[in-house]
């Protein structure tokens, strides 16, 4: 009797039997809730591990922001783990004349050197503030004598304390960003200037006079030199994100399939470090996981071949 192969190739394992498999492994099962959150949690843990562990290239995307005039710093998606490669690129869509320009990546501590910081022209460098995404309420509250419009660049406030001369500050649901402050005198009012209205995908409304204002910490970019009305700008990036959180048991984990033995050997051994039934399987259990790595990530990588090609650029450089 002829047999045939199953004509499909669409295995995968959803969050309870990855969890199920790994308990097995560490010489135990999965029996209480209590043991599905336990190894919720670690499965986080142990992504939050790979992403030390160099690029995940499942993870690696293309994003865009359309840079603004005179507007030095703009916020990246809270996932965003690093950005790997950038570029400045003009006249987008237009088939004959888009350009794809260099920009290169400099530290705060050059960035803090540069003189002038909102001088206008086409951005040649950008600095990217790596911070874990956080709000936090600043006590300050919108001030006036009217309702502040969605399209005020000028902020009056209750109060500077706590606020930094520049950055992202959220009230309601609209992230706002100023790069000055007032410096006031005598009593007189407080202001936020050079307000960016609607940042990263919120939409710029109005708020009333009390409104609360919470001091918002972005992953964020920031070019120099800032964008002039010339033309218009779009900052092309490459990003590595964080691995998604596990879900429920019906949610599959956010890994190519390749990478399932790797997780699983993982859970087993971090699952094995928690309950006595493991105490005696950790070492060969370590090893597993890390031969699974090292398997799974020897695959995960470029392919193409790379060129490197030097280059020197120059603060002040317009080129």
């Amino acid at each position: 009797m002829a047999t045939t192969t199953s004509g499909t190739a669409n295995f995968n394992l959803d969050l309870n039997e990855i969890v199920e498999e790994a308990f097995e492994r560490a010489g135990s099962e999965l029996r209480t809730g209590y043991d599905l959150r336990t190894a919720r949690r670690s499965m986080n843990l142990l992504f939050a591990d790979w992403a030390n562990r160099g690029i995940n290239m499942w993870t690696f995307e293309q994003k865009t922001i359309t840079l603004v005039t005179g507007q030095p710093t703009y916020a990246l998606p809270d996932d965003t783990v690093d950005i790997l490669d950038h570029v400045i690129r003009t006249q987008a869509n237009q088939i004959n004349n888009q350009a794809d320009l260099t920009i290169t990546r400099i530290s705060v501590s050059t960035y803090a050197t540069i003189p002038n910081k909102l001088i206008q022209a086409r951005p040649i460098q950008v600095y990217i503030q790596r911070l874990t995404a956080n709000d936090q309420p600043s006590g300050v509250t919108v001030a006036g004598a009217s309702t502040l419009s969605s399209t005020a660049t000028t902020i009056q406030v209750s109060s500077l304390a706590g606020l930094p001369t520049s950055g992202f500050i959220k009230i309601g649901s609209e992230l706002i960003f100023y790069n000055e402050t007032s410096n006031p005198q005598d009593g007189s009012p407080f202001y936020l200037y050079n307000c960016c209205r609607g940042q990263d995908g919120t939409t710029a409304a109005s708020h009333a006079v009390g409104s609360a204002i919470t001091l918002s910490q972005k992953q964020s970019i920031t070019v120099w030199p800032t964008p002039d009305p010339g033309q218009t700008y779009q900052f092309v990036y490459w990003r590595m994100r964080r691995t998604q959180n596990i879900g429920n048991g019906a949610n599959i984990a956010d890994v190519p399939f390749r990478f399932l033995p790797c997780l699983v050997a993982g859970l087993a051994y971090y699952i094995a470090l928690k309950i006595p039934e493991g105490l005696n399987r950790l070492q060969i259990l370590k090893d597993q996981y890390d031969e699974a790595w090292n398997l799974a990530s020897g695959e995960d990588h470029e392919k193409a071949a790379v060129r490197f090609v030097p280059r020197q650029m120059f603060i002040g450089s317009g080129t």
